[in-house]
């Protein structure tokens, strides 16, 4: 059975916005008495607000973190993800001690190894050397165990020609790459990466990311990863946290934390996408089907898939000059592939006041995930403009088309795309 490494019951952080403290002397020291003296609860932060950066609050003090509860085990690599001021970076200050809670509490078992800025526990008056043992020192480690594992922490880092000059000589990618190394490769039980790893070059960031994955499953040491790159979460961790306005939204699997993060974005309703060409202007809605024109979202792997647009307007449209696209694309943003009415060779000879533009995909093969389909159309008439439900999503007034694809058999399996493969001795 696995040991609990991080242990988080009923955590909160409350900040006052603007001057610190009460605005009187006399609240100050009733809130001295009351919460010092006699232990009681802070009665100025009952009227605190829900972190939540888009909306103007009526008062000064607003929770980060609200009543946070989890448990992470010893070697989980865990993605703490959210949108930015959702509270990732005041939960793992608070684990890194940093910061204090405001109420409720942690219980950490191991030494923490942070990283959560750009030369976090670096004197810039030191040399990259001189820092390396001044970390170690921080973390409880001898003068012998660090001088055993400097060379690689030198090596790993890859500024060996300026290990002796002072780090504020260091640009920001320097400072990354040293700072990375050392919380790395100290003996931590616990490390700790905030969204740091952005300012390396990618080469970096993939030998960091493998770093990591060694540091979690080869050594059993615990990772919390906090990243806006959901490939890098989704390859390294396992376990996912979603935090939103200060709240823990989702705890569970990383696939899981993942497609929970990103549907904070899309909007569930189903309002018209209003196509506006010169004088043309036309809705359009969906339907998915099945093979037997059952209505469906959710499909099976290899599956055939039917959409249907849904063209409505209150004049006659020449359709002659319209391209329709369909584009499929993963969780990460990538788009899988493109469905065009033009590279198909059809051609829509009709004038008409509404029509219904099928379009069926005889094999899905995807693999498991949530896919969205975005509808595109271009005008020959008018090519310097495109239309896209992309930009509705992201104004939250069309949804998009979603569709879990779910598939039964093998863990092996990776990929977006399900080839058919034909195998044979010769």
């Amino acid at each position: 059975m696995s040991q609990t490494a991080i242990q988080v019951e009923n955590l909160s952080k409350a900040y006052q916005i603007g001057q610190i403290g009460t605005g009187t002397i006399s609240r100050d020291l009733e809130r001295f008495w009351l919460t010092k003296v006699r232990g009681k609860e802070d009665p100025f932060l009952k009227i605190g607000e829900t972190n939540d950066r888009s909306v103007k609050g009526d008062s000064d003090i607003v929770w980060s973190l609200r009543d946070i509860n989890f448990q992470i085990n010893q070697g989980e690599a865990v993605g703490i993800i959210g949108k930015n001021g959702a509270g990732k970076s005041t939960l793992l200050k608070i684990l890194s001690r940093v910061t204090s809670p405001t109420t409720g509490q942690i219980k950490v078992k191991g030494r923490i190894a942070s990283l959560l800025e750009v030369g976090t526990g670096f004197h810039p008056e030191l040399s990259g050397r001189e820092n390396i043992y001044l970390n170690g020192a921080i973390l409880g480690m001898r003068k012998k165990e660090i001088t055993r594992k400097l060379n690689e922490i030198i090596d790993f880092s890859g500024v060996e020609r300026y290990i002796d000059t002072p780090v504020k000589r260091y640009s920001s990618g320097m400072y990354v790459r040293l700072a990375f190394a050392v919380a790395a490769h100290l003996e931590s039980e616990i490390l700790i990466v905030d969204e740091v790893l952005a300012v390396g070059d990618a080469e970096f960031q993939k030998k960091c990311l493998g770093k990591m994955g060694d540091i979690s499953k080869g050594q059993g040491r615990t990772v919390l990863f906090v990243s806006h790159n959901m490939a890098a979460v989704q390859s390294l961790c396992t376990h996912g946290l979603v935090i939103d306005k200060g709240h823990v939204l989702f705890d569970g699997t990383v696939t899981q934390a993942i497609n929970t993060y990103l549907d904070l974005g899309h909007k569930t309703s189903n309002d018209d996408a209003v196509v506006s060409f010169g004088d043309d202007t036309f809705s359009i809605t969906s339907d998915v089907y099945d093979d037997s024109l059952s209505p469906k979202t959710v499909f099976r792997s290899g599956e055939k898939v039917i959409v249907d647009l849904n063209i409505a307007s209150d004049q006659e449209i020449d359709f002659k000059h319209y391209v329709f696209e369909l584009k499929i694309i993963d969780n990460f943003g990538n788009i899988i592939s493109v469905l065009s009415s033009y590279l198909s060779g059809f051609a829509i000879n009709k004038k008409e006041k509404s029509l219904v533009l099928r379009v069926a995909i005889d094999s899905l093969n995807l693999m498991k995930g949530v896919y969205s389909i975005s509808l595109v159309v271009v005008n020959y008439n008018d090519t310097s403009k495109v239309f896209t439900t992309e930009n509705f999503i992201t104004i939250e007034i069309m949804d998009a088309i979603n569709m879990n694809i779910i598939r039964e058999i093998n863990p092996r399996l990776h990929g977006n795309v399900a080839f058919k493969s034909n195998w044979e001795i010769i």
